[in-house]
């Protein structure tokens, strides 16, 4: 007797072949050679493309290579690369004391880029939740906290000044976000789609 199949049961299997699917990636070398160069493009932002502002808010475009690698890659691959990215960042270039749940925060932000993005249409209202859900939970949640414990200030005295800077990229992120992840998907992805057909 054939047993029906719950909307709970297919949606347990389609996040387990998302993650599955996106560890498979790593299988191919000119998945990991790619992956390896926007390691090293990211490096390169982060020299040019970040700003400080006061003590605890950096703004910058570093994070559009972990951005277009969870894209193309999923949340598995978007999670790794993000934690390596920080620590190799931090190696290079020492931003005062190394903190663990920095690089906790960069593999949340690969995991949720991953997970929403992945194998999806790129659309404007995708990426906003996208920047939404990684800008609430990990800048204004995790980073939020990880600052308190770092540097024993009052969560309610930096917490304001971090959302405010969140909602003013918000939409700024998500216009560059959209912008870059529609590029990837004409000229890069078209270079691994034989993989996924194949």
């Amino acid at each position: 007797m054939s047993r029906v199949t719950t909307a709970d049961e297919e949606n347990g299997t389609l996040h387990t072949n998302l993650w599955v699917s996106s560890l498979n990636e790593f299988k191919s070398l000119r998945v990991v050679i790619f992956c390896g160069m926007m390691c090293a493009f990211g490096i390169i932002l982060n020299y040019v493309a970040t700003i400080r502002v006061g003590d605890f808010i950096k703004i910058g475009i570093s994070g559009i290579p972990n951005q277009v690698v969870a894209y193309l890659f999923g949340p598995a691959i978007g999670g790794i690369f993000g934690g390596a990215l920080d620590i190799i960042k931090f190696m290079l270039r020492p931003d005062g004391t190394f903190f663990p749940g920095f690089t906790i925060s960069a593999i949340l932000g690969g995991l949720i880029y991953g997970t929403v993005l992945y194998k999806k249409a790129v659309t404007v209202w995708r990426v906003l939740l996208a920047q939404f859900l990684v800008k609430l939970l990990v800048n204004i949640g995790c980073n939020t906290l990880w600052l308190n414990m770092l540097y024993q200030k009052a969560i309610l005295v930096i917490l304001p000044e971090r959302i405010l800077t969140n909602l003013i990229m918000l939409p700024i992120d998500t216009i560059i976000c959209y912008a870059v992840l529609k590029a990837a998907d004409r000229s890069i992805r078209p270079m691994f789609r034989s993989r996924e057909n194949g």
